[in-house]
């Protein structure tokens, strides 16, 4: 492996883009108690340099740094900025592929956000985008950063004929699209894909990749990134026993945009929301139903017919959903500008309407 500096490299390459996260992270104790540590220590041009050994001597890599955060406090406008990297980094002829390094705890709203925002791009090029993290710091026993990374490294530097371009996500072993990523563990190395469709890293099972180019086939466009302030102001509001109508009042009184439902069961709400939600959708508020549950599918007129105008996330948890509606209702306002008759409806069905692979 060789590595160089950005924007200094014109011959084909790899370029890694650094976020931060555990995979970036050091224990003060690791020994003793690697789960408690900070995130975002470590640069990328280091982690890199911790695989170089492994890394095949004709790969050339390029090193990036975009952010270096706990990825717990991941915003919008970091997002707007990886976005607009990769967008480029996707047009350049030298980038065969790219790796981004991020904390686990957003992985899954970054990889939505790419998907939608990249994801015809990347297919169009042929080329991969693949997230990778870990659930351990980089001084822990056995941490798990280094290998993620050469996986990803390996698919995303492998033929375009074994597997599409794209916007992936490879942990433990395993790869998945990225918009199906989804935490459901607090400390499992396989944490945010143990739920995904997937397939292994070093054998790309034929069924889930039919499903991968079924999901590609019907992503038509990818929508526009918002600018970072351009962001549409959207909430998650969980419904509970003992839920208030106050809760939902209290947004009212605030410029909030959107709200995302996270339901009960299959996606009800508590019945005290009612007469509040119909007040949101008079003044123009969207709402999105999901479920709390972070699994299965919240189906429209389930439990009980929607309120005009709401909709369901169909497979997105609500983290995802969230950044469907804001992606949704920003590229709304941009249809509008351009004279086109399209709602943020239509925008976020193009999301949520995506089929799901089994």
């Amino acid at each position: 492996m060789s590595l160089h500096s950005p924007n200094t490299e014109q011959s084909p390459h790899i370029l890694i883009l650094g976020m931060g996260g555990t995979i970036a992270g050091i224990a003060p104790n690791p020994e003793q108690n690697p789960l408690q540590y900070r995130a975002g220590q470590v640069d990328i041009q280091d982690l890199v340099g911790q695989v170089q050994q492994a890394v095949p001597e004709n790969l050339k890599l390029i090193a990036r740094q975009v952010a270096n955060i706990n990825s717990r406090n991941m915003s919008e406008e970091l997002m707007t900025e990886l976005g607009l990297v990769v967008q480029q980094a996707l047009t350049d002829a030298a980038v065969k592929g790219i790796v981004i390094t991020h904390g686990t705890d957003t992985m899954e709203e970054t990889g939505l956000f790419l998907q939608a925002t990249c994801g015809k791009l990347a297919l169009k090029q042929s080329k991969r985008v693949i997230i990778t993290g870990s659930m351990l710091p980089g001084n822990a026993p056995h941490a798990d950063g280094p290998s993620n990374l050469l996986d990803a490294l390996g698919w995303a530097s492998t033929p375009p004929e074994n597997c599409p371009g794209g916007i992936y996500a490879v942990i433990s072993g395993r790869g998945c699209l990225a918009m199906d990523l989804a935490k459901r563990h607090a400390t499992a190395l396989n944490a945010p894909i143990q739920s995904s469709p997937s397939s292994a890293v070093n054998l790309i099972n034929p069924s889930w990749l039919s499903g991968v180019r079924a999901v590609q086939a019907a992503w038509i466009e990818d929508f526009p990134i918002p600018g970072a302030g351009d962001w549409p102001w959207v909430e998650i509001l969980t419904s509970h026993a003992g839920a208030r109508s106050q809760t939902i009042n209290h947004w009212l009184t605030s410029r909030v945009e959107g709200l995302i439902l996270a339901g009960s069961g299959s996606g009800g709400v508590h019945d005290a929301w009612k007469i509040p939600l119909e007040e949101a959708l008079l003044k123009q508020v969207a709402l999105v139903r999901t479920s709390r549950t972070g699994a299965g599918h919240t189906l429209a007129n389930i439990p009980e017919i929607d309120l005009a105008g709401c909709m369901a996330s169909g497979a997105l948890s609500a983290p995802r959903a969230r950044i469907a509606l804001q992606l949704a209702l920003y590229a709304a306002k941009q249809a509008k500008i351009e004279g086109k008759g399209l709602t943020w409806q239509d925008f976020f069905a193009r999301i949520a309407g995506l089929p799901v692979i089994q």
